[in-house]
């Protein structure tokens, strides 16, 4: 898999690019980034070529969905990277737009708010993050006109915005999710791993460890879910200087906090938590009762 791959940079260029392969009766996939990517965005446009004749990479690093004081500036950038791993995992065309191009007049004065299930967790956390996020994604699926859009569950509590805001709006375009990359040692595969030094990048592995202890407790029988939150709580606050944002079970759907676990429902546990030099996220489904490990 892998082959050349087309840096496009304006609107009106990848829009005719498009146009031409639907002409020609070829589906379109397509893979939002803000780049620095790594082998998770590299699944997630190996599952796209997969399953759609031409497959579009964006690579915008969007001020929208940054608060004042978060790390916009600093975000990583890494363009020549982003296009070998691009080319690799069978992308067709990469479109990287400068802000300008995305924002001509500026600061924009529409948006896409997506309440209810933006409202807890990283909407709490994060004021202005999912209205910067529906909105550039909106614009993106305006500008590609793609048949299905493919995005990482490790942004998970995204991954259901996105979803809600697709079906509420009537955007013809199909939401894929792709389960989470981790490394070998379990850590969830980001963009901002690359902030943490050598004993952060330790101490962080108590994310998949408290995931892990959670889907344990319940595969060994427990249907309470504030036990299997406090056992969340518990694996986290065992690694100095973590700081908890949250920790929770939810709905995967509403993301509303779960009291008991049963068959009715699906659960995940989501969590956030603050490491000197990062904030981190992860999440893992939980299995139903009764089902095995």
């Amino acid at each position: 898999m892998g082959g050349m791959i087309r840096v496009v940079e304006t609107i009106s260029e990848l829009r005719a690019t498009v146009q031409m392969a639907r002409a020609s009766g070829r589906s379109v996939g397509f893979v939002p980034t803000m780049g620095a990517l790594h082998e998770g965005h590299g699944r997630l446009v190996e599952v796209a070529a997969s399953e759609c004749d031409v497959v579009v990479v964006s690579i915008f690093v969007n001020p929208t969905q940054f608060a004042p004081g978060e790390d916009f500036s600093r975000y990583p950038r890494t363009p020549e990277r982003d296009h070998e791993l691009c080319a690799r995992a069978g992308a067709h065309i990469v479109f990287q737009p400068l802000v300008d191009e995305m924002y001509p007049d500026g600061p924009i004065g529409s948006f896409v708010e997506v309440p209810g299930v933006s409202r807890r967790w990283e909407g709490e956390q994060r004021p202005t993050h999912f209205r910067g996020v529906a909105t550039v994604v909106m614009k993106l699926f305006q500008i590609v006109g793609a048949d299905r859009a493919y995005f990482g569950e490790k942004d998970y509590q995204q991954l259901q915005v996105l979803k809600r805001m697709v079906k509420d709006l009537d955007v013809p375009v199909a939401i894929i999710g792709v389960p989470t990359v981790r490394e070998p040692d379990g850590l969830a595969m980001s963009s901002r791993n690359r902030y943490l030094n050598d004993d952060e990048r330790k101490t962080a592995l108590v994310l998949s460890k408290s995931l892990a202890a959670a889907r344990r407790a319940v595969l060994e029988g427990e249907r309470d879910a504030g036990r299997v939150r406090q056992v969340l709580h518990r694996t986290l606050e065992s690694a100095v200087g973590v700081v908890i944002d949250y920790a929770e079970i939810v709905d995967s759907e509403s993301l509303e906090p779960l009291d008991r676990l049963d068959f009715d429902r699906t659960a995940r546990a989501i969590i956030a938590v603050r490491l000197p030099s990062a904030r981190l996220i992860d999440n893992a489904p939980l299995p139903r009762p009764g089902e095995p490990a």
